[in-house]
This record gives C-alpha cells, structure tokens and sequence, in this order.
C-alpha cells in the first residue's frame, strides 16, 4: 500500500491536477472575452442636459477598502490571507519533502527550519479551526453551510494536521505518513474541481477580470 501511495497515485494526482487546472483556465477564457475599448468623446461643454444622469463618484483605493471586507470585517481578512498564502507555500519548504525531491530527482530547493514549518502548520490548522468554528456558531455562516463546505475544509486541513501528527510521531507513524501522503494526493485531485479552484483562479480574479476589486492598472478581460 505504501508503494502504491508514494508511487503511482501520486502521479495520478499531479496529471489530474495539471490537467485539471488547464481545463478551468481554457474554460474561463471561452466563458469570458476581451476587455472592449471604448474611445472617449472630448466633452463640448456646457451645462448638463437635465435628462444626462448625474455622474457616479469616483472612489479611492481607501474608500474602496473601507468597503471591502478589508475594511468591514478586518479579523476575517487577516485570518483568510494568512491562511491561504501558508497553506500554498508552505508544503514547498518543508524539508521532508524536498528530501523526497533530491532522491527522486536531485533537486534540493530551500527548505525551512523543521522547528519553523512546525509553527506554519500550527498555524494553518489553527485558520481551519477558526473557520469550522464560523459555520458552527455563527448564524449568518451556518444558514449558508453545506456538507460539502465541511468537507472541503477537511481536504484543505487533513494534510497538514496529518503533517503534523507524524512529525510528532502521534499515533502509528507509518499509518500516520501514509494517511499524509492520501490527504496530500485527495486535495490535489480535488483543487480544479471543486471550490478549492480558487486558489489558482486568485490571480484570474484579480489581475485579469474586470471588477471593483481588480489590482494593478485593470482587467483585460470581461465575462459574455
């Protein structure tokens, strides 16, 4: 089973998940199009007409962040990013697995500090925890949950939190790593089919589409 685990299925899980990830990228290019350009008309002058609608303000950046869940709800923001940035970057510098890398490859990116990655993990499971207690005890989020929504927490979390047991050597080590390396496999099938594909589709969203909360100079592209 361990061979199995470490070998084929992980194979498996990263040609589903590059596959998988280049299918929702196609798709949102032929569910969106390009950013028409309109060219602008120099104004003549004159007062307004009285039918001409009043212009809309123009907001600032701090305006717009006040607005923003940034700005109503600071808390949810912080715990959101931090979590989603960690549960990203940390699995490319936990030393075990690029050990894993040399071996198979005889790449030896940065790793670190185990003491380090263990305060990162800590930290992730903590941002799951904070999460499941929202849909647990907050009526306004638990009104909106799903199943599905506590299961897709469980994919997000389980590698770390098995992570973690197994470098504390809590339980049977060896059902323990092999539960890490399932959890790990499961949550890469399942980021371009589920809500997880926000991950990816982040900078999508950010960059590429035209919306309010669009960064840098703008969007070049707009849904049909």
């Amino acid at each position: 089973m361990y061979d199995l685990v470490r070998g084929p299925l992980v194979w498996v899980a990263f040609t589903v998940f590059i596959v998988g990830t280049v299918y929702q990228v196609v798709r949102f290019y032929s569910l969106s199009r390009k950013n028409p350009q309109f060219r602008l008309i120099k104004p003549t002058g004159g007062p307004p007409k009285k039918e001409d609608p009043p212009a809309e303000p123009v907001l600032t950046f701090g305006q717009r962040l006040r607005l923003s869940i940034a700005g109503t709800n600071p808390v949810m923001t912080t715990v959101t990013t931090v979590f989603h940035v960690l549960l990203v970057l940390t699995p490319f510098f936990v030393l075990g697995h690029n050990v894993l890398w040399d071996l198979a490859w005889g790449i030896s990116p940065p790793s670190f500090s185990e003491a380090f990655t263990d305060v990162l993990t800590i930290i992730v499971i903590a941002g799951g925890v904070y999460f499941l207690c929202r849909r647990l005890f907050m009526a306004r989020v638990r009104a909106i949950s799903s199943t599905y929504d506590f299961v897709i927490l469980a994919i997000a979390t389980a590698p770390f939190i098995t992570g973690f047991l197994a470098y504390r050597n809590i339980f049977d080590y060896d059902t323990v790593i092999l539960l890490h390396m399932l959890a790990g496999e499961i949550m890469l099938v399942a980021i371009p089919f589920t809500k997880l594909v926000h991950m990816p589709f982040f900078f999508i969203n950010r960059f590429l589409l035209v919306h309010e909360n669009t960064f840098g100079a703008g969007g070049s592209r707009i849904w049909r």
